[in-house]
C-alpha cells in the first residue's frame, strides 16, 4: 500500500523549504493477445522527491529517485535508487553560479539543451558549474562545463559551452520605443572524449557553433537559428565524416481573429552526443524543434513522428480562424477553425566509396517522404453549457524510418485516416462532461480502430475516465482487441491520488518529437503527486 500526505513549505533557518513527491507503480500480468509478457516482478514503480531550500539569493537542491523496478519502457539501467541530482547556487543582479546537477537550454536548444522529461526516462543534466552574467542592461553571457548524467553514472565525455545574447531594444537608447523588436544570440558547445579506436581517428574535440535572431513587429514575429557541426563520426551516423548543419526557421503573425504560423527545418547529420557509442536518448547534448503537430487525442498517437537527427527536411504551415459571433455561421460565440498541414523528406545522400563521407542537395529528395499530415479542426460552443470540437486527419507514416532507422524511399508509407468527435458538457458549476468518438483506418498496417471515451469531473475532488479502444478490422484476426482503460482520481489540496486498470497497446510515446517505445501491458496502475 503507498500513500502520501499533502505538506506545507517550512521555514528553515531564515530560509524556506518546498519541494514535491511522484510515484508511479504497475501491478502487471501476460497476456497473450496483445503481446504482454510476464514481469518476473509483478510490481513496478518509479518515485522521487524533490527538495529546494530558498534563502535570499541562495538556492540548494536534491532529488532522491528510486526505480523498484523500472516501468515497463524504461531502461533497466534506470534500477536502483538514491540521489540523482542535486545544486547548489546563488544569485545577484548581474552574476549567477551553480554548481550541480544543471539544467539549461541555448536558444531553440538545437546545439545546446539540458533537461528532464519524467514519462520519456530521460535526464540529461550537466554535472559541473555554470555561470551567468548581465554585466549591462540588455547583454546575457552564460557558460557551462561538466559531464552528463548516464543513469546513476557520468558519461565519458566532457562538456564545454558559452551562450551569448543581446536584447538591442535594451541595449541601444535609440531603440528602446521602437515597435520593431530585436534579439541576437549566439552559442558554441564543444565535447572532448578519448579516440580509443586508433585505426578510425576519431576526433577528440567536437565543437558546434549556432546564431540565433528574434524580431517582432506588430503581430509579426520571426525566429530563427543556424548551427554547425564539425565532422563527429558516432554509431548514430554510421561513422561518416561529413560535418553537420540545422536550420530551423519560425514565423506567426496574427490579428484580431486571424493567425498564421509556418515553420521550416533542414538537417543534416547533427545527432550530437557526449559520448559517440551511445543510442537511443543517452547522453543526448541537443533538441531539434520538431515541425509536425502534435496530436493529444488517443488513436493519433499510434503514429507520431520523431525527429530524424542523421537527415530531414520538413515545413509545417497552420491556419487560424475565428468566423465572427453572433453570425450565421458563426453562431452565438464564435467557431474557431485550424487547418495545419506538414510534410517531412529525407536527404538525398550519395555515399563515397567506403562510406566516410557523403554530398546531398539543400531541398533534399522529395522520394524520401517521412511523414506528411494534413488536418483541420472545427470549434464551437453552442451555448453555455455545450462545445464540440470534430477533427479529421489524413497522413502518411514512413515505418521503416521512424521505428526501424532504417533510411527508405516512399514504398511502404501507411496511410492513416482519422476522425474524432469531442463534446464537453457543464452539467453545472461543478460538475462537468467529456466524451470523445474516434475512428481510424489504417489498411496498409493495423486495419480499423475505433474509440470512445467518457470523463466525467466533479469539481475539485473527484475525476473519473473511462475508454475503450478496438482494432475490429486488424488484418490478423488473433490480433482484434479491445483495449479497456478505466481510471479514478481524487484531489484534495496540493495531492492527487489516481488508481487505473489498463490494457496497454504497444507504440511510440512521444514529447516534443522525442519518443521511446512502450511495450504492451496488462494491469494495474497507482500514481500519487504531492506538492508543498
Amino acid at each position: 500500500m503507498v500513500g502520501a500526505n499533502g505538506l506545507m513549505a517550512q521555514n528553515v533557518a531564515g530560509g524556506t523549504i518546498s519541494g514535491s513527491f511522484q510515484t508511479d507503480v504497475q501491478y502487471l500480468f501476460p497476456d497473450s493477445i496483445i503481446g504482454a509478457e510476464k514481469v518476473d516482478e509483478n510490481i513496478l514503480s518509479n518515485s522521487f522527491l524533490q527538495l529546494t531550500y530558498r534563502n535570499g539569493g541562495f538556492t540548494a537542491g536534491l532529488r532522491y529517485e528510486a526505480y523498484l523496478n523500472p516501468l515497463l519502457g524504461f531502461d533497466p539501467r534506470f534500477e536502483g535508487q538514491g540521489i540523482a541530482n542535486r545544486f547548489a547556487s546563488y544569485s545577484s543582479e548581474h552574476f549567477d553560479v551553480t554548481v550541480g546537477n544543471i539544467y539549461d537550454q541555448f536558444g531553440n536548444g538545437i546545439v545546446f539543451r539540458s533537461y528532464q522529461e519524467w514519462t520519456l526516462g530521460i535526464d540529461n543534466s550537466v554535472d559541473g558549474v555554470a555561470v551567468r552574467v548581465r554585466p549591462t542592461e540588455g547583454v546575457t553571457l552564460k557558460g557551462i562545463l561538466g559531464k552528463q548524467r548516464f543513469f546513476w553514472e557520468r558519461g565519458e565525455g566532457i562538456v564545454r559551452g558559452a551562450d551569448g545574447e543581446l536584447n538591442l531594444n535594451q541595449l541601444i537608447p535609440s531603440m528602446a520605443e521602437s515597435k520593431t523588436r530585436l534579439v541576437l544570440g549566439g552559442s558554441v558547445v564543444s565535447k572532448f572524449e578519448k579516440d580509443e579506436d586508433s585505426q578510425l581517428q576519431l576526433p577528440e574535440n567536437v565543437t558546434a557553433f549556432s546564431g540565433r535572431l528574434n524580431l517582432t513587429h506588430g503581430g509579426l514575429n520571426i525566429n530563427g537559428e543556424y548551427a554547425y557541426k564539425i565532422n563527429d563520426p558516432n554509431s548514430q551516423n554510421d561513422y561518416v565524416y561529413n560535418p553537420g548543419n540545422a536550420l530551423y526557421l519560425n514565423a506567426t503573425y496574427s490579428r484580431k481573429g486571424f493567425a498564421v504560423i509556418a515553420s521550416a527545418k533542414r538537417i543534416d547529420n547533427f545527432d550530437f552526443r557526449s559520448q559517440r557509442e551511445v543510442t537511443f536518448q543517452e547522453l543526448t547534448l541537443n533538441f531539434l524543434p520538431p515541425t509536425s503537430r502534435f496530436h493529444t487525442y488517443r488513436l493519433p498517437t499510434l503514429y507520431p513522428y520523431a525527429t530524424q537527427f542523421n537527415g530531414e527536411v520538413g515545413f509545417s504551415t497552420t491556419l487560424l480562424y475565428k468566423i465572427p459571433k453572433k453570425t450565421k455561421l458563426g453562431g452565438k460565440y464564435g467557431t474557431q477553425l485550424q487547418l495545419n498541414y506538414s510534410r517531412i523528406n529525407g536527404l538525398d545522400k550519395m555515399y563515397d566509396d567506403p562510406p566516410f563521407t557523403y554530398e546531398t542537395s539543400f531541398l533534399g529528395d522529395p522520394q524520401k517522404l517521412y511523414f506528411q499530415d494534413l488536418n483541420f479542426e472545427i470549434n464551437r460552443k453552442w451555448n453555455k453549457k455545450l462545445r464540440t470540437i470534430l477533427t479529421g486527419i489524413w497522413m502518411q507514416y514512413n515505418q521503416d524510418v521512424v521505428e526501424l532507422g532504417i533510411e527508405s524511399d516512399s514504398v511502404n508509407l501507411v496511410d492513416v485516416k482519422m476522425a474524432v468527435l469531442e463534446v464537453q458538457y457543464r452539467v453545472n458549476r461543478k460538475t462537468a462532461l467529456r466524451g470523445e468518438l474516434q475512428y481510424m483506418g489504417t489498411p496498409d498496417d493495423r486495419g480499423s480502430w475505433a474509440m470512445a471515451l467518457i470523463e466525467a469531473s466533479f469539481s475539485p475532488h473527484w475525476y473519473i475516465t473511462i475508454f475503450d479502444e478496438y482494432n475490429y478490422g486488424n488484418p490478423v484476426e488473433a490480433l482484434r482487441a479491445h483495449y479497456y482503460n478505466g481510471s479514478v482520481a481524487y484531489n484534495f489540496g496540493a495531492t492527487r491520488i489516481g488508481f487505473s486498470y489498463s490494457r496497454q497497446r504497444r507504440g511510440l510515446l512521444c514529447v516534443g518529437g522525442i519518443c521511446r517505445e512502450v511495450p504492451a501491458s496488462n494491469g494495474f496502475g497507482l500514481n500519487i503527486t504531492s506538492s508543498f
